[in-house]
């Protein structure tokens, strides 16, 4: 009796297995169909890259702008992914966006989560149409600081920008690559001075005389956070094998993982642009 007791007493605890970093994704923008393509992108994740993923949405549809169930989850988020346009959420639920970004954690946007949310001038909530700014290094909200775009029969040819040739992210995405969707403006204040500029973007067929714009960038904002910002995100850039290859990357970089040394190959996404349908 007293060998099996010595026995247990001594015996080796059993190593936990170490979970899987779990991604959150935040959707509702009226007109991208982020709702749609970003469970895609989510379950890429999960088949192929080791990771748990959970997404959320607008409810009972992108265009209802006051609620999205469910995000106390960010309180269990390794990594928050942001596409938003123009919300009005309840302060209960901006507390779980500002309890995220107060703890540092690192943080991605799409598109239009330039301008994620719209309060009216003077209301409690006001501040947050600036999260933009706050959360990614960009402009803070739509028409502030010039921040437009260059007309819907445009389109945009992307660069990697010289200087970051080198950069991880940019790990098999093609040097040069054309989007469906139409340059956003972001210069000459965005993004801030200490990010780094991943992509340049250049408008095809402008209504307006066009300058160059970054597209995409690296940053680390005033909470300390890991940034990935991107103004692509039209559901036809998804379409493309540069904007997954660069979104893939781009997670495992803000998760502190190695970018995959092998591409698991083209998604399927294949998304129509719906446009703004109230």
């Amino acid at each position: 009796m007293a060998l099996v007791i010595g026995a247990f007493a001594y015996s080796k605890p059993t190593p936990k297995v170490k979970e899987k970093p779990l991604v959150v994704f935040v959707a509702g923008d009226h007109e991208y169909s982020g709702e749609q393509t970003l469970p895609l992108i989510a379950a890429e994740l999960e088949k192929n890259y080791g990771v748990r993923t959970k997404v959320i949405k607008s409810y009972p549809d992108q265009n209802a702008e006051k609620d999205i169930p469910g995000l106390e989850v960010l309180r269990e988020a390794d990594l928050a992914i942001f596409f938003l346009r123009w919300r009005q959420l309840p302060p209960e639920q901006l507390q779980y966006i500002d309890e995220y970004l107060k703890s540092g954690k690192p943080v991605m946007g799409f598109r239009t989560t330039t301008h994620a949310f719209n309060f009216p001038k003077g209301h409690p909530s006001e501040v947050w149409n600036a999260f933009g700014e706050r959360a990614f290094g960009s402009p803070p909200g739509w028409g502030r600081a010039g921040h437009t775009h260059y007309g819907h029969n445009s389109s945009t040819d992307v660069t990697i920008a010289p200087e970051a040739a080198k950069n991880p992210i940019l790990t098999g995405v093609a040097p040069s690559f054309h989007v469906r969707s139409w340059l956003y403006r972001v210069r000459p204040d965005y993004p801030p001075q200490d990010a780094t500029v991943l992509l340049m973007g250049k408008s095809v067929n402008p209504d307006k005389a066009a300058i160059d714009n970054p597209v995409a960038w690296t940053w680390k904002n005033k909470e300390g956070a890991k940034v990935f910002f991107t103004t692509l995100g039209h559901p036809e850039d998804f379409k493309d094998e540069p904007l997954q290859h660069l979104t893939i990357n781009a997670i495992h970089w803000l998760l502190g993982k190695s970018v995959p040394k092998k591409w698991k190959g083209k998604m399927d996404i294949n998304v129509p642009y719906r446009g703004i349908v109230k």
